[in-house]
């Protein structure tokens, strides 16, 4: 007997149904919230090394901006232009992970961070990755609909169909009307409750604005212990983005994260003051005695290079865990290329099958690939060039797959960058490219295959929503290539403002007294100081890049017309000096991932590393890999600051607490891991904790942006809080600071167990 034949898939909206979809508004929409997100996704990668995706809250929050719409008299949004809209909003996430990951170790290496070369990066890559995965669509997404679930993707499609309006829901097909009733039917499928995203970003905005900006209640409280555990310390940075993130991630990872904090601070450094603290020597590569070191001046020295060297080995672990998968996901890919991609839609193609014909993406890559060569600011060669297509053109299929069997969250994006890296390193290195020009090209060759993988998976997880919503394929390509475009645009200037907004200039006298370099080998580019120390200096400098550690530390310096150093410049990503001149203190960027990054550069090109440091942190990850603990999650806590890791881990620990109560509820007992974890990636605490992280980057940036207009102001609140306010100095500024940051807790805790902003039907 014959085995029956699969039954047809049907989406929410059938083929032969023609309703509202590629508009303005929606494109429009959906790129400024991708933006937004995008800007704050960066923010995020630069502090923690982690994103979240965007496309969920852009879902949510369109969904409410078209129903408002039309309570004022407009028309209200159909299911597919909300598609439209979320699609366009989640190529900023993804276009984010890739800069921040790749961009500010130019920085590390010794180099400015030119907006052309971040902008052209991002474009490069944001648009590769969308036309490589194009012809993919109808093998992964179609083909494979019933192996391949698209995690996140699957969950958005959810949230679109549970917020439907009625026009949408007449027109839906027979099988969809009867999910959406089987659905309300169990007590889920509700509207997923728009005004908690906004409540989340409004209250972020504000409890970061206050905290950061009006020196409300302390940012850091902090505690350094005594002996036994000499100079260790514990402390939180009590913001509403990172308690965000925590939520988002879950318990385990954030677990992970935080301990490899409390390897560093509670562990590694009172071990160093310990053993350290009678030399009367300083011990290289720091340049003072141990016992005048305070707990932040030992990390810097030491615990930096042992945190990536622990980063850079669990980047390698998992991309050797990860080959298996590669290897499968690159196999069937390529058999999938095979069974058919775009380019034979024509006007008897049904609706839901119409992708861009493969003429525009052949060109569209050949446009990139001849810009590629061009750029004078990317040094590409050929070789780098052709090295951009393979990697580019074998990741982007190799994360699309992968993106449907483990999701995005999961995607080894950053072993993917790392094998890249590693490979062309390599090549360089046997043909005789060193030196720093060659930095930048493998940085470039690296950056825009991470930021095209990165894409092509979110790509895919957009086209699988649509292809259970019933969108139109072709026009969700339009509007991913347009958002992908703006954010881009925008991301560029976002990072260097970020990274000047922390920017410190120390006087050389201090660092490397009598320094001295030729000025005819400097040439006539100038600059001037920039930000608020640029009040006290408006002379212009010649800029020295210096490689070595003779007569003071390598860096960036300016100096005057007779080749005396006059400023180190200490940027705002990576750099170690955390005050100004005038005493003013700056909170630096870590930007974990992007040190793994500068460091597989600098060492299979220069090998010029402590390493001794390096190796130790490579230990560290090797230890944790063989009991069974994730390397690379770990690693990156033991080199971000204990502050940074502890909020992560206190959001982890209320996801813990919130989702023990709520699988006892009915309609969640008898789901298995993965329904319950999919339904709980669009719940109300998971869509608060997005506002939340969105509301706390933003203002993040805005008063980074800011940062040089309000100097005066800024002083003067600083000065008024410190004699007047004891949530700001005082005894007990640590303790009374963490009363604003238990109500954020608090409330995060009550909406995620639906005690307040409950979700209704169609709000």
């Amino acid at each position: 007997m014959s085995a029956p034949a699969p039954r047809k898939f049907e989406p929410f909206i059938p083929a032969h149904v023609t309703m509202r979809e590629f508009t303005l508004r929606a494109v429009l929409t959906g790129t400024v919230l991708g933006i937004v997100f995008g800007a704050s996704s960066l923010y995020l990668v630069l502090k923690v090394g982690l994103t979240v995706s965007a496309s969920i809250p852009v879902a949510v929050i369109s969904l409410a901006m078209f129903r408002g719409w039309s309570k004022l008299g407009g028309r209200d949004s159909t299911i597919l232009e909300n598609n439209i809209t979320q699609t366009a909003g989640s190529a900023g996430e993804s276009i984010a992970f890739g800069v921040g990951v790749t961009m500010p170790a130019i920085l590390i290496l010794g180099f400015d961070l030119e907006l052309t070369r971040v902008l052209l990066v991002a474009l490069l890559g944001g648009l590769l990755g969308i036309l490589m995965m194009i012809p993919l669509r109808r093998a992964l997404i179609v083909k494979e609909h019933e192996t391949l679930k698209y995690p996140e993707g699957t969950a958005c499609a959810a949230v679109l169909k549970a917020g439907a309006n009625e026009e949408s829901r007449a027109l839906a097909s027979a099988s969809a009307q009867a999910e959406i009733r089987a659905a309300q039917a169990a007590g889920l499928g509700k509207s997923p409750g728009a005004k908690v995203v906004f409540t989340g970003f409004f209250l972020g905005l504000a409890y970061k604005t206050l905290n950061v900006a009006f020196k409300g209640w302390r940012d850091v409280p902090e505690k350094v212990f005594g002996a036994p555990l000499k100079s260790g310390s514990v402390g939180a940075e009590i913001s509403p983005e990172l308690l965000g993130v925590g939520y988002i991630i879950g318990p385990r990872i954030a677990s992970i994260m935080c301990a490899g904090g409390v390897l560093s601070y509670l562990l590694l450094i009172p071990l160093i003051k310990f053993f350290g603290e009678g030399m009367t020597v300083p011990l290289a590569p720091g340049t003072k005695l141990i016992s005048e070191m305070t707990p932040n001046g030992i990390r810097g020295a030491y615990i930096l290079y042992i945190g990536a060297g622990a980063v850079a080995a669990g980047g390698i672990i998992s991309l050797f865990q990860a080959l298996p998968t590669i290897w499968h996901g690159m196999r069937g890919g390529m058999a999938s290329l095979g069974l058919g991609g775009a380019g034979s839609s024509t006007e008897d193609t049904p609706r839901t099958d119409r992708d861009l014909p493969l003429k525009f993406v052949g060109i569209g890559i050949i446009g990139l690939i001849a810009v590629i060569m061009l750029a004078p600011s990317l040094h590409m060669n050929l070789l780098g060039a052709l090295l951009i297509v393979l990697f580019g053109f074998l990741f982007v299929t190799v994360s699309s797959r992968l993106t449907g069997e483990i999701g995005s969250t999961s995607n080894p994006i950053s072993g993917m960058t790392v094998a890249t890296l590693l490979f062309t390193c390599l090549v360089f290195l046997l043909v005789g490219w060193k030196g720093g020009t060659y930095y930048v090209t493998a940085l470039s060759v690296g950056a825009i295959v991470c930021i095209a993988s990165s894409n092509g998976g979110t790509t895919s997880q957009d086209l699988k929503t649509g292809f259970l919503l019933g969108g139109t394929p072709q026009l969700q390509q339009y509007a991913i290539l347009i958002g992908a475009f703006a954010s881009a645009v925008v991301l560029g200037p976002v990072l260097l403002k970020l990274n000047e907004s922390a920017l410190v200039y120390v006087p050389a006298a201090q660092v490397a007294p009598g320094l001295k370099t030729d000025v005819a080998r400097l040439g006539e580019t100038r600059q001037a100081l920039v930000g608020p120390q640029a009040r006290s200096d408006g002379a212009s400098y010649r800029v020295w890049h210096k490689t070595d550690e003779a007569g003071g530390p390598a860096g960036k310096y300016l100096v005057n017309d007779r080749g005396e150093a006059v400023w180190l410049v200490d940027p705002g990503i990576n750099g170690t000096y955390n005050k100004r001149p005038d005493g003013s203190e700056v909170r630096k960027f870590d930007a974990p991932k992007a040190t793994l990054v500068s460091y597989i550069i600098k060492g299979i090109l220069d090998q010029k590393l402590p390493w001794a440091l390096v190796l130790l942190g490579v230990m560290i990850a090797v230890t944790l890999q063989m009991s069974f603990v994730p390397a690379l999650a770990f690693a990156v806590g033991v080199y971000l600051p204990l502050s940074a890791s502890s909020p992560i881990f206190i959001g982890g620990l209320v996801r813990w607490l919130v989702d023990r109560r709520t699988r006892s509820k009915a309609g969640y007992a008898a789901m298995s891991e993965e329904q319950f974890a999919a339904e709980s990636d669009k719940s109300p605490g998971v869509l608060l904790a997005s506002g939340y992280i969105a509301g706390g980057a933003i203002a993040g940036i805005i008063i980074a942006f800011l940062a040089g207009v309000l100097g005066d102001f800024d002083a003067a609140v600083t000065k008024w809080s410190t004699e007047h306010n004891p949530f700001f100095e005082g005894p007990h500024a640590d303790l009374l600071s963490l009363i604003p940051f238990a109500a954020l807790l608090g409330f995060l805790y009550l909406v995620a167990r639906e005690r307040i902003l409950a979700p209704k039907h169609h709000e």
